[in-house]
């Protein structure tokens, strides 16, 4: 996989490639800091909205 640049990050954050057998570095990264936030036993937890 090619190197990915900065211009292409903020569109692949909210793509999650639907239709196909993979999701991108940068869909993952978010839904996994999403997780963290959002799970109540983490030391990095900022309420649930």
């Amino acid at each position: 996989m090619s190197k990915l640049s900065p211009r292409d990050n903020h569109a692949n954050q909210k793509n999650s490639n639907k239709g196909t057998s993979g999701f991108n570095k940068q869909y993952l990264a978010v839904q996994k800091n999403r997780s963290i936030q959002k799970n109540p036993t983490s030391r990095l937890f900022k309420g649930a909205k």
